[in-house]
């Protein structure tokens, strides 16, 4: 076992590093100057003070040579220092700080969510003997992958924020506000565990260890619960660091739409002024999230299933 988290650190430190080599080298290979496009929004007639300019590049090292910025920025970032936002002047790690509450409310309210109503759903479809009904609730699934995220969020909106007022259209007031871009995130994320956890039960169901529990007079509940639920939930367990990476990335729509101050909005403020060093600092920072996630469910599949553990000391 030990040996096992050995290499899962080791492997989760190299993808670190590969997320923030590529990261560092596609934004060093943008054609504009976030330098010039700070001073052109702060100045009248966009006038561009050369002397200004080279001043700010050199705070922020963007005059040093490629390999030079490279191992320096990444001295930096393994001591916690994320550098400076060149928009903002404030230091990145305390941007990040300051935005990852909101979107981490936002985002465990649902995966909640799409983990209990995938679940149902997925239950209901592999439960019921009605070959109609199972047709239906497996259709919804695909449907709910396929339904664009910001469709579902305006359509929300409309509904059940300005036709019916139920629930605050934007902003980050209360509980309340969270409801709506909850429930435009989880959709999608629902689909996707309501995907593998039917086909996972529906597979189960038809193992020889499930006819022969019933053959001894188990309940049709009993084996869904002891038999059928804990051997999909595995195969499901490896999608949750595949989920919290579409909660990253699908924060940056719902956010949007829902004007909401959190991780997405910050990405997209970053990206827009090309600011680099929230960027970068982004990108560090959801790839240290994703790794970590994926790395503790990587430790958890062999205390859930000892036989992977077994099969490894027999190897």
């Amino acid at each position: 076992m030990t040996r096992y988290v050995v290499a899962r650190l080791a492997g989760a430190a190299a993808v670190l590093l590969a997320a923030f080599t590529v990261a560092f080298a596609v934004l060093y290979l943008l054609p504009s100057d976030p330098v010039s496009i700070m001073l052109d929004q702060s100045s009248t007639g966009g006038y561009v003070d050369p002397a200004q300019a080279a001043a700010l590049r050199a705070r922020y090292g963007l005059d040093q040579g490629p390999l030079q910025q490279y191992v320096g920025t990444l001295g930096r970032t393994l001591r916690g220092d994320l550098g400076t936002s060149v928009a903002s002047g404030a230091p990145v790690a305390g941007l990040i700080a300051a935005a990852l509450p909101e979107t981490a409310r936002l985002a465990a309210l649902a995966l909640v969510l799409a983990v209990v109503g995938g679940g149902a759903l997925a239950t209901a479809a592999t439960w019921t003997r009605s070959a109609r009904l199972r047709g239906v609730l497996l259709a919804l699934p695909p449907l709910g992958v396929a339904v664009p995220t910001f469709w579902v969020g305006l359509v929300l909106l409309q509904v059940l924020s300005f036709r019916y007022p139920l629930f605050p259209a934007v902003g980050n007031r209360g509980a309340a506000s969270l409801v709506l871009p909850a429930v435009t995130l989880a959709i999608p994320l629902g689909a996707t565990v309501a995907q593998v956890l039917a086909h996972g039960m529906g597979a189960a169901w038809r193992a020889p260890y499930v006819e022969t529990a019933l053959a001894k007079g188990a309940t049709r509940t009993r084996v869904q619960l002891h038999h059928v639920t804990r051997n999909a939930v595995l195969p499901a367990l490896t999608l949750l660091g595949v989920l919290v990476g579409n909660v990253l990335a699908g924060s940056v729509v719902v956010e949007t739409v829902f004007s909401r101050q959190g991780f997405g909005r910050l990405v997209q403020s970053a990206v827009t002024t090309q600011d680099l060093p929230v960027v970068l600092g982004l990108v560090v920072v959801a790839a240290a999230v994703f790794v970590v996630v994926n790395l503790l469910v990587d430790v958890a599949y062999p205390l859930l299933d000892p036989r992977l553990t077994r099969g490894r000391a027999a190897a």
